[in-house]
C-alpha cells in the first residue's frame, strides 16, 4: 500500500534538495556587491521616507482592495472545478454553486455597504 505513494515521496525530496542546492550555491557563487540602495527598504516605487520619520501607514482602502482580490481569486479557484464538473454533480452541484456565489454576495455587499467600494 506505502509502496503506491513511493514517486511522490522521491519527487518532494527531489524539489526539497533541488531548491536546497539552488539557494545553497547562489550564496557561494553570486556577486557580494552591497551598497546602499540595495540595502534599502522599497515599496511599490515609492520613495521610502527617512528612518527618524516614523513609519509610513498606507491606507486601509489598499488593503481591502487585496483582500478583495485574493476573495475573487478563491472564488475563482473553487468555481473552477464545478464548471469542469457540472454534468456529473447535477442539482446537488448546481445548489452548492448558488450556496457559495451566495455566500460570496454576502461578504462583497457587506464591503460595499461599509464603502469600501468607493473611491475618492
Amino acid at each position: 500500500m506505502l509502496s503506491t505513494y513511493l514517486p511522490i515521496v522521491v519527487l518532494f525530496a527531489l524539489a526539497f534538495g533541488f531548491a536546497v542546492f539552488s539557494v545553497i550555491i547562489a550564496t557561494i557563487t553570486g556577486p557580494k556587491r552591497y551598497n546602499k540602495a540595495k540595502m534599502d527598504f522599497y515599496e511599490c516605487g515609492i520613495e521610502p521616507a527617512p528612518m527618524s520619520s516614523g513609519p509610513n501607514r498606507f491606507p486601509v482602502k489598499y488593503f481591502l482592495t487585496a483582500m478583495l482580490f485574493i476573495v475573487f481569486d478563491i472564488e475563482i479557484i473553487f468555481l473552477y472545478p464545478y464548471a469542469v464538473e457540472s454534468e456529473n454533480l447535477r442539482l446537488f452541484g448546481l445548489a452548492e454553486i448558488f450556496l457559495f456565489i451566495g455566500t460570496v454576495f454576502i461578504a462583497y455587499a457587506y464591503v460595499w455597504r461599509r464603502g469600501g467600494l468607493d473611491w475618492d
